[in-house]
C-alpha cells in the first residue's frame, strides 16, 4: 500500500505522476532506484574544461 499523493506536490522527475510523500521526490520506490541507476552510471554530470595550470603548456623558456 502506497502513501497517498500530496495534491501540492512537484510531479516525479522520473515519470512524471503525482510524488508520494513516502518516496518524496518520486512517486514509487521503482523511480528512485531508476534514479540511483542514472547517478552511477555517470548519467547526471555537469560538463567543464579544465583550466591550464600556470606554468603548463610548453611554452616558457
Amino acid at each position: 500500500m502506497t502513501a497517498p499523493a500530496n495534491d501540492n506536490a512537484k510531479p516525479c522527475p522520473i515519470c512524471g505522476r503525482p510524488a508520494v510523500a513516502k518516496y518524496r521526490p518520486f512517486c514509487s520506490p521503482r523511480c528512485a532506484d531508476v534514479d540511483l541507476h542514472r547517478w552511477l552510471g555517470g548519467h547526471y554530470a555537469i560538463p567543464a574544461t579544465e583550466a591550464e595550470e600556470p606554468g603548463e603548456g610548453g611554452d616558457e623558456g
